[in-house]
């Protein structure tokens, strides 16, 4: 399947609010996994129905390879029949009535393929999903996690170009949707298809894509790798959105005491200082010394005070107080603090991400904090 490109799409269903998606531009790879992730109501589900053939742009085109498949400017559309894309729902839309091999072999049917072209196709998908034993049985005689093998070994069997996953996991329970998660990176390792995958949980598009598009209000506010997206992300909305604890952040010119300690500590090695909106401290980024002395030199940090401490299994959340401001680090090391117990907060300088005014990730900035660091320059892959 050739690459999947979307210029300036827009959609919108009439009325005088905002539009559905706004101004979208994304270029999809041959064998790529990508992730559209965002809130409820960003316009992921949106545009994975555009790219579908679900529903019309209002704007823009969508073309695969060379090929405009939708343009309103050129009044061209092709149907999502012939558009050589399987879609999964969040609702598995199984045939209750039909044997799990025939739910499966329904589309090739369909494609009148030659039975034993049918049965091969058939084997290798059930085989690949270790669902072949459940053959004869009835879609109400699965769970849950069995039946998802079943719609995705369904749209495997007529080996579409690009599989259109919208958030087929939410309705699994927790251990479920973690070995679906995996079965979901060995079938994009193995088939070499191209997925396009609508969720809001951050934790399945770090583990699951290649790349992640993050979309909020309609707008896409970053593409890049999972590790790109965490460690540079392009602005404040993508930093609190992407990370469990959420990322601190501090505010500029609030006046309170660890806002003036952030701008004394920013001004000798960002310059201009006054440009830095607020700045975020990821809570795994952060440390605690017993005492100023313990802080390493260069680091930013400042007096806190521990006021609980949240074991979450393989690792604890720590609950700081500065001056009636929360903050929270996260450790893999079992603390042996107390509550009311007083500390020093600190974070190297590479650590900080600084935001200006608009919220958008201060340019320069990762350079200086890098040279600050001792004069080594950081190159992240993507």
């Amino acid at each position: 399947m050739p690459d999947i490109i979307l210029s300036n799409v827009q959609k919108s269903y009439g009325g005088s609010g905002p539009n559905a998606v706004s101004d979208l531009n994304l270029h999809i790879g041959n064998g790529e996994f990508m992730c559209l992730l965002g809130p409820s109501g960003c316009g992921k589900t949106t545009t994975l129905r555009m790219i579908a053939g679900l529903e019309n742009l209002t704007d823009g085109e969508i073309r695969i390879g060379e090929q405009v498949i939708d343009s309103p400017a050129q009044g061209k559309f092709v149907g999502p029949e012939k558009r050589g894309m399987g879609l999964v729902f969040q609702s598995y839309a199984l045939w209750p009535h039909l044997t799990i091999e025939r739910n499966i072999d329904f589309g090739l049917r369909l494609r009148k393929l030659p039975k034993p072209e049918r049965e091969a196709r058939v084997a290798k998908v059930m085989a690949a999903l270790g669902i072949e034993k459940y053959r004869g049985r009835y879609p109400s005689q699965l769970s849950g996690g069995q039946q998802q093998r079943v719609a995705l070994a369904r749209m495997l069997a007529v080996n579409p170009g690009v599989l259109l996953l919208d958030e087929p996991l939410s309705n699994l329970d927790a251990r479920l949707r973690l070995e679906m998660r995996a079965e979901l990176k060995r079938i994009h390792a193995e088939f070499h298809t191209t997925i396009i995958f609508v969720t809001h949980d951050q934790w399945e598009a770090m583990t699951l894509a290649t790349s992640i598009a993050v979309m909020n209000e309609g707008t896409l506010q970053q593409i890049g790798s999972p590790n790109d997206i965490y460690e540079r992300p392009a602005n404040r909305f993508v930093a609190e959105f992407v990370g469990s604890p959420p990322i601190n952040v501090i505010e500029m010119g609030k006046g309170h005491a660890l806002d003036r300690a952030a701008q004394d500590w920013l001004r000798p090695r960002l310059g201009d200082a006054a440009r830095v909106g607020s700045v975020g401290l990821r809570p795994e980024a952060l440390q605690l010394a017993s005492s100023e002395a313990g802080v390493p030199a260069g680091s930013f940090a400042h007096p806190a005070t521990v006021t609980g401490i949240l074991p979450t299994g393989g690792s604890w959340i720590i609950e700081l107080n500065v001056e009636g401001r929360v903050i929270f680090l996260t450790t893999t090391s079992c603390p042996t603090l107390t509550g009311g117990e007083a500390v020093w907060l600190y974070a190297r300088p590479t650590a900080i991400h600084a935001f200006d005014g608009d919220g958008q990730r201060l340019a320069g900035a990762d350079e200086a904090l890098a040279r600050a660091e001792g004069g080594v320059q950081i190159v992240r892959k993507a």
